[in-house]
């Protein structure tokens, strides 16, 4: 039983005929894409733009039509994964490296809709790593004050090479164990020069789509 599939197949029945749509980036977001590439392929009409390079080379090979940015507007829906989610909504984002795409995409939909498996759903952030997009230029720098707030961070890496993201920009991966006051946080980590962004949403996602063990659907919706 493929817990992450069928929490995707749940979220892409949301997508209706007409819509503009957020493709997320990761091994759930791989599955809701696939479903909607089948809705396409028996006729669903809808525009999309996809979080990272490998989500845009999927949907095209599924033949979901990708929309340049400056010519689809604000979204209806954006669909995608999580590390982790709290009671609040709040999560943590950036496992698959795209960060910093997935919030500027969940940022212009009316509706984010997160889909994981049960073992997402955490009473407190922090257990997952929290990656920070961190640019090149001096990034050690970036790194010794990441250092300070306490973030106990470390490169990802990629092979004996440091991890790049699809804009070029490193990962540094915040080992905290937990996050008391995730929103503060969010402000301290994007106030720092050189941090790009960092894998903290706060109160960006309305409904959140769990599959649970036994194969039963667990959906919440923010009021």
């Amino acid at each position: 039983m493929n817990l992450k599939q069928i929490a995707a197949e749940r979220a892409a029945e949301y997508v209706q005929d007409g819509m503009k749509v957020g493709l997320g980036t990761g091994s759930t977001a791989y599955y809701a894409i696939c479903r909607i590439g089948e809705r396409v392929r028996e006729g669903l009409n809808i525009q999309a733009v996809a979080t990272s390079e490998a989500s845009d080379k999927l949907a095209k090979e599924w033949g979901i039509p990708i929309v340049p940015f400056d010519q689809i507007g604000r979204l209806d829906l954006t669909i995608d994964g999580a590390d982790e989610v709290d009671p609040e909504f709040n999560l943590i984002k950036g496992g698959g490296g795209a960060l910093l795409r997935e919030k500027i995409v969940a940022a212009n939909s009316d509706k984010l809709i997160i889909v994981a498996d049960g073992s997402k759903a955490v009473q407190k952030l922090g257990k997952f790593p929290l990656p920070v997009e961190v640019v090149p230029f001096a990034s050690e720098w970036t790194f010794e004050a990441l250092e300070k707030l306490g973030c106990n961070p470390e490169w990802r890496m990629d092979g004996d090479q440091r991890y790049l993201t699809d804009n070029g920009n490193l990962i540094a991966d915040c080992r905290m164990e937990a996050i008391d006051h995730a929103a503060e946080l969010n402000v301290q980590l994007n106030m720092l020069p050189g941090v790009v962004d960092n894998g903290l949403f706060i109160e960006m996602a309305d409904t959140v789509i769990l599959a649970k063990d036994d194969g039963s659907i667990d959906e919440r919706h923010r009021s």
